[in-house]
């Protein structure tokens, strides 16, 4: 088992690159920027739906009115996404262009949406067709929002533009500098839309879909949900945010089979569809990677290493809510070869049960968006429509869990216990060595200097993750322990992304372990804002998460003395 975790550990370099990929993340960021929408449009199916579950009917005219906002946000969405995908994209290309020859990313939004209804949407009598503008346009939308910001890249690097006399005002010019890259995007879309419809005789996001039809088959298949979540689990158990490189690649499959499975469940017809995004929420990840809810009970409840019982208390509320890096880092289960294998069958085997339950008894697959936030097992019953069978499978999941991690659970228990007894019932040092230096003697006075030199001077601070989740609990964690020290400091969460127009905001931004492959690509951009930034290891992180005057002192740290 060692052999087999530094053979993976050896491939983390690789495995950083591929997440560190502008496409995946263009798909992730931009998805990201979309999820107010698809939850928007989802409570007003659930207002709209779930009252028939329990035999009441909506009146004709509420119906249509509840319907009315579904269509409109969720019905559009891949025009949406097209937009914040290549805006995310282009994000990217400017980080490594010079500050004062980039791409105009409000310009490539637009024609990426002008380019998206150009190759994929029907004109019809009176306006345009909206079949292939929401989910089943997510892959053309792709397409598109790849090739424009290359389009614009291309121009912008080799200068080809309209110049205009140094008198014209820069936003004058600039709306001819991107006339060029603009009248080449349509113009090749246009083109595009023309022949490939003469060619293939049909329209190029209908063609897409029966291309990509096969691996959304396999993908929903037995095989194909075992790679997906174990490539997810597998990818966080070295350290790596598994979802931000896989979930891009599955998106348009998580998207579709959610639409898919909500018309067959309107028409009172069987939802077959696996692949979800509820799926992965409240059945693979139950608790966060690795289906750690039963696992952090355990710490919680019943272990006899103080260690164990510690972080279990400490985390049993944030997994209870799916996130659960307090338990990945804090037990660890990260790199921890004791639990390799529960780690990444678990959440296969729930899967696997999952679609035992669709495929054999005749169980609906979800057919609603919910946050991932909503604790797993309400979040299963919600989402499946209050399936009947939803109310066996949720606590079978948990019994499941519970019987394949108690083994694992237990042989670790009893080695830090045996550790614990043998250094007199302490903690090992080693554990929480990176802490205890924050706040060891002469550390101290970097509080004393910031609360007396800079007494009138304001401070941010901003904690990243992948989903601003995780950084939440630093973040709080620095305002608490700057309110309990009078250091005028405010510390606020972001997901990776969202702060790029804002650098120069804060005096600071840390950066979560698990989005570690991201650090050099942030500490260009903050250098570049003079804002200082800083990344933690996973224990490190947790714990000062746990102790808010250590987590101050590490702010104030970064700030003054580096």
């Amino acid at each position: 088992m060692e052999r087999l975790i530094h053979l993976i550990e050896t491939m983390k370099p690789m495995f950083e690159k591929v997440s560190y990929n502008s496409y995946l993340r263009a798909i992730r960021d931009g998805f990201v920027s979309c999820i107010p929408v698809v939850l928007f449009s989802s409570m007003f199916i659930l207002v709209a739906c779930v009252p028939n579950i329990f035999g009441y009917v909506w009146p004709e005219n509420i119906s249509q009115l509840l319907w009315k906002a579904y269509n409109y946000s969720m019905g559009i969405l891949a025009v949406l996404m097209v937009a914040t995908i290549a805006k995310s994209l282009t994000d990217n290309f400017n980080n490594l262009l010079p500050k004062l020859r980039q791409i105009n990313s409000v310009s490539v939004m637009i024609v990426s949406i002008c380019c998206f209804l150009l190759l994929s949407v029907e004109s019809i009598k009176g306006g345009f067709s909206s079949e292939y503008m929401g989910t089943k346009g997510l892959l053309s939308a792709f397409v598109v929002a790849f090739i424009i910001p290359n389009i614009y890249k291309f121009c912008v690097k080799n200068n080809i533009t309209i110049k205009m006399p140094d008198e014209v005002p820069h936003n004058i010019s600039q709306t001819f500098a991107d006339l060029i890259p603009l009248a080449v995007s349509v113009l090749f879309f246009w083109l595009v839309s023309i022949f490939f419809k003469d060619l293939v005789g049909m329209g190029f996001s209908a063609w897409i879909l029966e291309v990509f039809k096969p691996l959304f088959t396999a993908a929903d298949g037995y095989i194909g949900v075992a790679i997906i979540y174990g490539a997810m689990a597998m990818f966080w158990f070295i350290g790596i945010h598994g979802p931000s490189i896989v979930e891009p690649a599955v998106t348009a499959i998580y998207i579709a089979n959610i639409e898919a499975n909500l018309n067959l469940f309107q028409a009172g017809e069987h939802a077959t569809n696996v692949l979800t995004h509820g799926t992965s929420y409240f059945v693979a990840t139950l608790g966060g990677t690795g289906a750690t809810l039963m696992f952090a009970a355990m710490c919680a409840f019943i272990a006899k290493s103080k260690q164990l019982r510690a972080v279990g208390k400490t985390s049993i509320v944030p997994v209870l809510f799916a996130v659960n890096e307090p338990i990945l880092f804090g037990a660890p289960l990260v790199l921890n070869p004791v639990f390799f294998v529960p780690f990444i069958c678990v959440p296969i085997l729930n899967v696997w049960l999952f679609k035992f339950f669709i495929e054999n008894l005749g169980m609906n697959g979800f057919v609603y968006i919910l946050p991932w936030t909503t604790p797993g097992t309400l979040g299963l019953i919600l989402g499946t429509g209050f399936a009947k069978l939803s109310f066996l499978l949720a606590p079978l999941l948990l019994f499941v869990d519970t019987v394949i991690y108690y083994p694992f659970f237990k042989v670790y228990d009893k080695q830090l216990l045996a550790k614990e007894i043998e250094n007199n019932g302490e903690i090992q040092a080693k554990n929480l060595g990176a802490v205890q230096a924050l706040t060891a003697a002469g550390k101290q006075s970097v509080v004393q200097a910031a609360v007396s030199e800079n007494a009138d001077q304001q401070l941010s601070v901003l904690v990243l993750c992948a989903s601003g989740a995780t950084s939440s609990m630093l973040a709080k964690s620095i305002s608490k322990g700057a309110k309990q020290k009078g250091v005028n400091m405010d510390s606020i969460a972001m997901a990776y992304g969202q702060h790029k127009e804002k650098i120069n905001d804060f005096d600071l931004i840390v950066l979560a372990p698990q989005m570690a492959s991201m650090y050099d690509e942030l500490k260009h951009d903050c250098d570049a804002e003079g804002t200082k930034s800083a990344t933690t290891s996973g224990k490190e992180y947790v714990e000062l998460t746990r102790n808010p005057e250590a987590a101050l002192n590490f702010a104030l740290k970064v700030i003054y003395e580096n």
